[in-house]
């Protein structure tokens, strides 16, 4: 495990490559904000006098109950737009996945010239484990899988949990190498790892999550190993939610049903971070855990190629998986063979 002044200067130099003279803008609020100060730190000293930090607090409240949640104001909307490089460096507040965060992202695609790295949630521990990883061995690894699941039409994913789950994929969905070097025109997670795409179809099956949960889930809950929640899918979408705790199981069929599209499995990955041995809590980090993870909602169309929306995106973690595909297992619990 590394420093924090490491994780940024892997962030800077290495993922976002900075260039001298070029302009950057660092989003941040105030329980992150020390992160954004090394982040500053690296990018001044390559390229001094063109940085700008936004703090989200400065633009209005940010309930922990999601009821107003912030949207994005138009002065960072116009600051990205100019920049070459852009951080979103802050924690994850219930709400602003579609208020906030969604709409910074398609800022970003739109621009097709900044290079975004998102870091919702980033903490600490995230920047000495994730960010410190071996990044080239993340790059091999990534480029590995991306390389046997391009061309597959199934993949079948087993667990000692109870996930009994087969999802189809087609040559009109993209599956996309996230490596951890940052490109322009698209927001890149950082940590990263993760080979993604948008299933075809998910007939029916079982998904066991016995990780963690993502959007303002994983703050709120962290770590589900105890009281793991399965999702009973049919006909592509997530029928019936299972959990020990009847909270937790309340609030999941209530995010669900946020709109029409809230509960239709949006994404399939595999994580891919060698240097993330082990779920800390955070899902920024431990959904590059090397494993799957599958989200409802949000399917990410501009990258692959999907026809259809959400206004929202929450991913699960599975622990320990078996993947299948076509005949080829390329985890067995838990462990690559490729």
């Amino acid at each position: 495990m590394g420093t924090l002044e490491q994780g940024a200067e892997q962030a800077v130099r290495n993922c976002a490559r900075l260039l001298p003279g070029e302009q950057v803008v660092i989003i941040t609020d105030h329980e992150t904000e020390h992160i954004a100060r090394a982040l500053r730190q690296v990018a001044e000293a390559i390229s001094p006098g063109m940085i700008t930090t936004f703090v989200l607090e400065d633009y209005g409240e940010r309930p922990e109950d999601g009821t107003s949640p912030l949207e994005l104001p138009d002065e960072i909307a116009e600051a990205i737009r100019r920049a070459d490089v852009s951080f979103f460096a802050a924690t994850g507040k219930k709400g602003e996945v579609g208020s906030l965060r969604l709409p910074l992202i398609k800022v970003v695609y739109a621009t097709e010239r900044v290079r975004h790295g998102h870091m919702p949630g980033i903490s600490d521990e995230l920047m000495r484990m994730g960010m410190c990883a071996d990044y080239d061995e993340v790059q091999r690894i990534s480029a590995a899988v991306g390389e046997i699941v391009r061309d597959a039409k199934e993949i079948t994913v087993t667990s000692p949990a109870g996930t009994d789950v087969t999802a189809q994929f087609s040559s009109s969905l993209k599956w996309v190498v996230c490596d951890g070097v940052l490109r322009s025109g698209k927001p890149t997670n950082l940590p990263e790892g993760e080979v993604f795409t948008c299933p075809y179809h998910v007939k029916e099956g079982v998904i066991v999550i016995d990780g963690i949960l993502g959007d303002y889930f994983s703050e709120k809950y962290g770590l589900v190993e105890d009281t793991p929640v399965t999702w009973e899918v049919q006909d592509g979408r997530v029928r019936k939610i299972s959990c020990a705790d009847d909270g937790l199981r309340s609030e999941l069929m209530e995010y669900m049903e946020k709109d029409e599209n809230a509960n239709r499995i949006g994404e399939f990955a595999i994580g891919t971070n060698s240097g993330v041995d082990r779920l800390v809590g955070n899902m920024l980090q431990d959904e590059k855990f090397p494993g799957v993870h599958v989200a409802v909602g949000e399917p990410i169309p501009h990258e692959t190629g999907a026809d259809w929306t959400s206004t929202v995106h929450l991913d699960g973690v599975l622990k320990k998986v078996t993947i299948d595909v076509e005949g080829q297992v390329i985890m067995r619990d838990g462990e690559f063979a490729l």
